[in-house]
């Protein structure tokens, strides 16, 4: 059985973080499956999905360390091109990845203890996110 749901955030833009754990869960258990897999996907190019304890020290650190890896003020080439200035916000994106999956066992998201699912806005201005939510399983 499969079960598709969306879930749409409105977001600030300059790596901002949003946990979406229970949105998430929400969805799952709307599906019915129990068992399987959940795959959580951003079809935005300025935006991640990965897991995270969501505590305010931690959170400041993946921020810091994204502006450390990849810094805003940097020369893009993309900036060079389109001239919206959130080259770097693609880049970022890339090394976060698009997507994440999480087992499902007994209609519960097997996470670990301190994990929390995150949706990371990479953008350099505000924007309404859509984020798809599948529910591959029995």
């Amino acid at each position: 059985m499969t079960f598709t749901g969306t879930l749409h955030l409105q977001t600030k833009g300059d790596t901002d973080i949003h946990d979406i754990t229970d949105a998430v869960a929400d969805l799952v258990a709307q599906s019915g499956i129990s068992n399987g897999i959940v795959c959580i996907f951003s079809p935005s190019s300025t935006s991640g999905i990965t897991t995270l304890e969501y505590e305010s020290g931690a959170i400041a650190d993946l921020k810091r360390t994204f502006e450390e890896l990849v810094p805003q003020n940097r020369d893009y080439r993309h900036n060079l091109r389109w001239g919206d200035g959130n080259g770097h916000s693609h880049v970022r994106a890339a090394l976060l990845g698009p997507s994440l999956s999480v087992p499902l066992i007994g209609g519960r998201l097997r996470l670990g203890t301190w994990q929390q699912i995150i949706f990371v806005d990479f953008d350099n201005r505000p924007r309404r996110r859509e984020i798809v939510v599948q529910v591959v399983g029995e």
